[in-house]
C-alpha cells in the first residue's frame, strides 16, 4: 500500500473530527480526515440534524392545532410524511455538501474508509481509499452507535432503533418505545404530534430521571395532556412479530401491542476493529478511549474526543474537545471544563439544562438555594400563548455564584445560552438582574428567577415571612 505522511490524521468525520481536523489545519499543518461512511457523523447524518428537521415539522403542525385560540380558521388539516422525510434527506444532503466544500477550502485531504492501528504511528485505510497513513498526532473520533439488546435485537422492519427509523415513509397508528431517556422522548413528541399512539416503556420510576425530579414532573404532565402513555417501572422481555405489527413482552404485565417498537435504551460507543491494542491505547470496561483533560491517551500523540471517550455524549461537546485536542497538539494549552456543559431536549415543551441541579448542588455541600419562574407570569409567553414551563436557577446562597440552571418551555433551546455562559464564567445570580433584559422577551424569565433566588422578585408575589 501506499504510504502518506501526516502531522494530524483524524479519524471520524463527526462534530468533532472535522472541527478538530478544520483547527488544525488552520495552522499550515498537513492534515488528513478519515471517514468510513458519511461527513458529518451520527449527528448530521442520522442524529440531530434530520430528528431536528422533523420535529420542525411537528413545531408547526402543534401551532396549526392552535390556530383557533390566535382568531385564526384553517379548516381542515392535512399533511404528506413522505414529504417531510424527503425534505429531512435533502436538507442532511444540503449540509453535507457543504461540509465537504469546508474541508476541502482548509485543504484538509480526505480518506474514504475504514482506520485500523498498525502501529502508534501507522494507521491502515481500507475502503475507497486504500493506503497506509503516517500520523505524527492522530485524533480518535469514531463516536457512537446505539445499542442493542439482546432479548429483542433491531430487525429495522419492525423493531426499530433512532437510526432504521429516521427511512419510515408512512406514519404508523402505534409506536412502542422501549426507553424514556432523551431519544425516546423526542420520538415520542413527534409522533405524537402527527396522531400516532404513543406508548413509553420506560425501567425507572419515571421518564427524563437523569434530568432531576422537576424537569421529569413537567415533562410527564406535558406528555400525558398530549395522550401519551407513559408505563414506568416496566420491564421489556421481549419482542416479536405478530400479525401486521409487534408484540411487546412485559415482566408480569399484559404484552403491549402496536404497529413498531423503537428500541432507545441508550448508545454504545464505537471503538472496537480500531487496533487500539497495536497502538497501546487503553479503554475503559465499556470500550471509552480514557483521556485526560487535554484529551490525550495513554500513548503520546493520540488523542480521542467526542462519543468515544464516554464523556457527554453531545455532539457541542464533541466539537469542543476537538478544539481542545487540536490546540494541544499545536502546543496551545488548553483543558476541558464540563462544569458548563449546556443539553438540550427537543420536545414539546423543550427542556433545556446546564450546570447542577438544586439536588446536586445540596449533595456537593452547596449552601443551595432557587429562583424558579413560571412562564404564565411572563408577558410575551402569555402573548404568544406559549405558557408551560418555566426557568430556575440554582445559586449558592452564601456567594451568589450560579450553579446551574433548567427551563422548561418555548425556546428553551435558546434560553440555556445566557446560563451556559454565566456559569462557565463562574458569574453570581446579581450579575444576571443587574443586565436589562429586553422586554418583551422571554429571556427575561431569567432575570425573574435570579430575583427569585435573591428573595427580591418583581413580578411574583414575596415569601411570606414570619
Amino acid at each position: 500500500m501506499e504510504k502518506k505522511k501526516y502531522h494530524v490524521v483524524v479519524i471520524g468525520g463527526g462534530p468533532g473530527g472535522y472541527v478538530a481536523a478544520i483547527k488544525a489545519a488552520q495552522s499550515g499543518r498537513s492534515v488528513a480526515l478519515v471517514e468510513k461512511s458519511f461527513l458529518g457523523g451520527t449527528c448530521l447524518n442520522v442524529g440531530c440534524i434530520p430528528t431536528k428537521t422533523l420535529l420542525a415539522n411537528a413545531q408547526v403542525m402543534h401551532k396549526i392545532k392552535m390556530a383557533e385560540e390566535y382568531g385564526i380558521t384553517t379548516g381542515p388539516v392535512t399533511f404528506d410524511f413522505l414529504k417531510m422525510k424527503t425534505r429531512k434527506d435533502s436538507v442532511v444532503e444540503k449540509i453535507r455538501k457543504s461540509l465537504g466544500g469546508l474541508l476541502q477550502a482548509n485543504k484538509i485531504t480526505i480518506f474514504a474508509g475504514k482506520a485500523e492501528f498498525l502501529s502508534p504511528t501507522e494507521i491502515k485505510v481500507v475502503g475507497d481509499d486504500n493506503c497506509i497513513l503516517e500520523a505524527e498526532n492522530t485524533i480518535l473520533a469514531t463516536g457512537s452507535e446505539p445499542l442493542d439488546i439482546g432479548a429483542f435485537p433491531c430487525d429495522h422492519t419492525r423493531i426499530m432503533n433512532s437510526t432504521s427509523i429516521l427511512e419510515i415513509t408512512a406514519l404508523p397508528k402505534s409506536l412502542a418505545i422501549i426507553g424514556g431517556g432523551y431519544i425516546g422522548c423526542e420520538f415520542a413528541s413527534l409522533y405524537a404530534e402527527f396522531g400516532v399512539k404513543v406508548t413509553i416503556l420506560e425501567a425507572l420510576p419515571s421518564i427524563l430521571s437523569l434530568q432531576g425530579k422537576a424537569i421529569a414532573e413537567a415533562l410527564t404532565a406535558a406528555f400525558q395532556k398530549q395522550g401519551i402513555d407513559i408505563q414506568t417501572n416496566v420491564f421489556v422481555e421481549g419482542i416479536e412479530h405478530a400479525g401486521e405489527g409487534v408484540s411487546v413482552k412485559l415482566k408480569d404485565r399484559e404484552p403491549l401491542q402496536a404497529d413498531l417498537a423503537l428500541v432507545a435504551v441508550g448508545r454504545k460507543v464505537s471503538s472496537e476493529h480500531l487496533g487500539l491494542e497495536k497502538a497501546g491505547v487503553k479503554a475503559g470496561d465499556k470500550g471509552e478511549i480514557l483521556v485526560n483533560e487535554k484529551m490525550q491517551t495513554n500513548v503520546p500523540g493520540i488523542y480521542a474526543i467526542g462519543d468515544v471517550t464516554g464523556r457527554f455524549l453531545l455532539a457541542h461537546v464533541a466539537s469542543h474537545q476537538g478544539i481542545v485536542a487540536a490546540s494541544n497538539i499545536l502546543g496551545q494549552e488548553l483543558h476541558m471544563h464540563y462544569n458548563a456543559v449546556p443539553a438540550v431536549i427537543f420536545t414539546t415543551p423543550e427542556i433545556a439544562t446546564v450546570g447542577m441541579t438544586f439536588d446536586e448542588a445540596k449533595e456537593r455541600g452547596y449552601n443551595a438555594g432557587i429562583g424558579k419562574f413560571p412562564f404564565g407570569a411572563l408577558g410575551k409567553s402569555i402573548a404568544t400563548i406559549d405558557t408551560d414551563g418555566f426557568a430556575e436557577v440554582i445559586v449558592d446562597k452564601g456567594t451568589g455564584q450560579i450553579l446551574g440552571a433548567q427551563v422548561v418551555g418555548h425556546e428553551a433551546s435558546t434560553l440555556i445560552a445566557e446560563m451556559a455562559l454565566a456559569i462557565n464564567n463562574e458569574l453570581t445570580v446579581d450579575c444576571v438582574f443587574d443586565t436589562i433584559h429586553a422586554h418583551p422577551t422571554v429571556a427575561e424569565a431569567w432575570m425573574e428567577a435570579a430575583l427569585l433566588a435573591n428573595d427580591t422578585p418583581i413580578h411574583m408575589p414575596p415569601k411570606r415571612r414570619a
